[in-house]
């Protein structure tokens, strides 16, 4: 029998011998248990939607959940201009012209991911309060006391949008330049022969072709708006995620909590279907099947500077000054961290983040190994469905993780007494068990889509030499992929350990009593207005988040087809295109 040539195999499918041979069922029914486990706490919040309610409930829509719904919409609104209006113009600088510091803005420009949105937000308020540098600088300067000038408010929906969007417009930056770096000359070449400009050459061609990349950003940024929950915290602004822990410790009325949980939910899945339906409307394609690199238009004079103080307003405003700030702080407060006490808070988040990166990393080393071997529509939803927590906030996450635990640990401990007059206490909930299964919930979709994207660049043929070597597929894995793919997966792992090292508003639900993370502890420093002690863990935070960044940067570098081109030539052998795979997000809330 004649095997199927390899040109003609899907190329993430492994050839028809090898899958006769992978008993079929297994690695399929791993992946639905592994997609059904991970989509509980979802499916606990949904549930509630149809449960009766109750006087909470009831109380909560009758005064306050009006207010949780204008003001969450009121910060997509401002958010979603404020990306827009900065992550689309300076990817297009940094793409196609050419002015002083070009190159370094390019990458710059992502360094406010490092940076948390809750972090910035006490950055700016301990620098923009009363008793604040800026303020007493002008009292200084001006000899005018309180009350006598008018200074804005940092503490208001408008410092939260600004806030949010300094450090969330690098989404659409970043998707947005990789739309534009894959578009060629020749569309534009065709533009201008057409009497087109500059600028109507970028309205009219190379924005509507960049519009998914756009859309998707966009889309990520403001489902990273709906998940914060320090920023709105700190600044007193009633929204769905404040609303949900008032009503989770306030109220201590779990079922209204996960209401208002499900209620956010439906605000995600809606933005969700949004951007499935944008891509589905564009219709703009590029159909040219030469790629020249796009010319660089030489900027001089007024235009040089508009488009250095363009470039470098945002990385000023969302990551030097408040890092400059954050470090003045530290430097001023070493005894509150140089001190065995904050030794064990880093150790207590490093561990806890590795423990969930390598949790992570192995379910999506599972789940992507089981699509490429079994395929099929079935395992391609069990992987979707297991990849959905990412758009999930945080807080509805743990509330739904919550839920289930306790009620296990409830019902097995009343079975305990009753039968044998023991008690077992918490085994999962109030445990770093529930933190860590919330963690990988989050966090899956990360690990998933980069060890995905590792998996496609392994041509089946290595599956067939494998299986025609007597290797089973726990072998092939073990033996063959894992060594090619060992730099995807320590991406992977940093990504996901990075997240994990961000996340507030979960660690602040699930974590055991008396166990502090960075985050948190920045969190509660900050609360109790010691925004100068809170400088230290909020830096540790930031200076690891600087990780991920640089290598988005150099992954970036790498895909572009100029650079494609050029290192093939270098090489002696033909090389394939290295994919460009971006995170969903490297933001915590």
């Amino acid at each position: 029998m004649i095997s199927e040539p390899a040109a003609q195999r899907p190329p993430d499918a492994v050839s028809r011998p090898f899958r006769r041979f992978a008993r079929p069922d297994l690695w399929q029914v791993v992946a639905v248990t592994v997609a059904l486990v991970l989509a509980l706490p979802v499916l606990v919040i949904f549930a509630h939607v149809f449960l009766p309610a109750g006087e909470v409930w009831m109380h909560l829509r009758a005064t306050v959940l009006g207010e949780y719904v204008t003001n969450s919409l009121l910060l997509l609104f401002g958010v979603g201009i404020g990306v827009l209006v900065i992550g689309i113009p300076v990817a297009w600088l940094v793409s196609v012209c050419e002015f002083p510091g070009r190159r370094i803005f390019q990458w710059a420009l992502m360094l406010p991911l490092a940076m948390p949105a809750y972090i910035i937000a006490y950055t700016y308020t301990g620098m923009l309060d009363f008793a604040g540098p800026v303020q007493t600088m002008i009292r200084d300067v001006t000899g005018l006391g309180f009350g006598e000038y008018w200074f804005p408010e940092i503490r208001s929906l408008t410092g939260a949008m600004l806030m949010l969007t300094l450090v969330l417009y690098p989404y659409v930056y970043l998707l947005t330049r990789a739309a534009f770096l894959e578009q060629s000359v020749c569309v534009l070449e065709v533009s201008r022969t057409l009497g087109s400009g500059p600028y109507a050459g970028f309205f009219r061609v190379a924005l509507p072709l960049a519009r998914p990349a756009v859309i998707a950003g966009l889309t990520l940024a403001l489902m990273e708006v709906l998940a914060d929950y320090g920023t709105v915290a700190y600044f007193g602004i009633p929204t769905f995620t404040t609303g949900i822990f008032r009503t989770w410790y306030g109220l201590a009325d779990p079922g209204a909590a996960a209401q208002l949980a499900a209620v956010l939910l439906s605000f995600v899945f809606v933005l969700i279907l949004l951007e499935r339906w944008s891509r589905m409307r564009a219709r703009f394609h590029h159909t040219s099947s030469k790629y020249s690199e796009l010319p660089r238009y030489k900027l001089r004079g007024w235009k040089a500077g508009a488009a250095v103080t363009a470039c470098l307003l945002p990385i000023l405003f969302g990551f030097l000054i408040p890092a400059t700030q954050l470090s003045i702080w530290a430097a001023r407060t070493t005894n509150h961290w140089m001190n065995p006490a904050f030794a064990q808070l880093v150790f207590n988040t490093f561990y806890l983040a590795a423990i969930a990166a390598v949790i992570a990393v192995a379910l999506a080393l599972i789940l992507a190994y089981a699509r490429r071997m079994r395929g099929g529509v079935i395992t391609g939803i069990a992987v979707r469905v297991a990849g959905l927590g990412y758009a999930v906030p945080g807080t509805v996450i743990a509330i739904g993780v919550m839920m289930p635990f306790a009620w296990f640990d409830n019902t097995l401990d009343a079975f305990m007494r009753d039968r044998f007059g023991i008690s077992t206490g918490l085994l999962l909930s109030g445990t770093l068990v529930a933190l860590l299964f919330a963690y990988v919930v989050r966090f899956l979709a990360v690990s998933l889509q980069t060890v995905e994207a590792g998996l496609g660049k392994i041509k089946p043929s290595m599956d067939d030499a494998a299986r025609s070597l007597g290797l089973r597929p726990l072998g092939t894995l073990t033996r063959v992929h894992l060594p090619i793919m060992r730099g995807t997966l320590l991406t992977a792992l940093l990504l996901v350990f990075v997240d994990v090292l961000k996340e507030l508003p979960a660690t602040l639900i699930l974590r055991p009593f008396d166990f502090n993370t960075l985050a948190v502890r920045a969190f509660e420093l900050a609360g109790d207005e010691r925004l100068a002690e809170s400088s230290s863990a909020a830096l540790a935070i930031v200076l690891v988040g600087l990780l991920p960044v640089i290598l988005l940067s150099l992954t970036i570098e790498r895909s572009r087809p100029g650079q494609r081109r050029r290192m093939r030539q270098r090489s002696d052998s033909p090389a394939r295109p290295e994919p460009l795979a971006i995170p969903a997000g490297t933001q915590g809330t």
